[in-house]
């Protein structure tokens, strides 16, 4: 039986990879998002559309960007991604995003903090 939690999961990464990944945030937003869109990354503003033209940018001046998901939970209306990202021409990101979710299983709120993956590391365990 597949849970709510299950469910949201799924959609925060399908709807990461969609916009990311396949460099499609309009299409994102259309199946992922709900009515409202509020964004605690401080880069971006408030919004759908604010949030597409964020990501239309950033294709255009990182073509071949990825995220690989490392890790994924769920509690009660939220999923958290563990992710590493890599932008070409630029340092590799260990990101960790927060997503909130509506009753509907729409995405209405989003938190992240990246990190720089070092080249080394007073530690062997890594990033991930």
């Amino acid at each position: 039986m597949t849970t709510q939690h299950d469910r949201n999961k799924e959609a925060a990464t399908q709807f990461y990879d969609l916009m990311f990944n396949q460099n499609d945030p309009q299409r994102a937003v259309e199946l992922y998002v709900g009515d409202d869109y509020t964004q605690h990354n401080p880069e971006v503003a408030d919004g759908k559309q604010s949030f597409i033209d964020y990501f239309v940018r950033m294709a255009a001046e990182y073509p071949g960007k990825h995220v690989e998901f490392k890790r994924v939970f769920a509690d009660g209306d939220y999923v958290i991604l563990h992710c590493h990202q890599t932008w070409p021409n630029d340092n590799d990101y260990a990101g960790i995003d927060i997503f909130r979710f509506d009753d509907h299983g729409k995405i209405i709120e989003h938190w992240d903090v990246l990190q720089i993956v070092p080249g080394s590391a007073a530690n062997d365990n890594g990033m991930f």
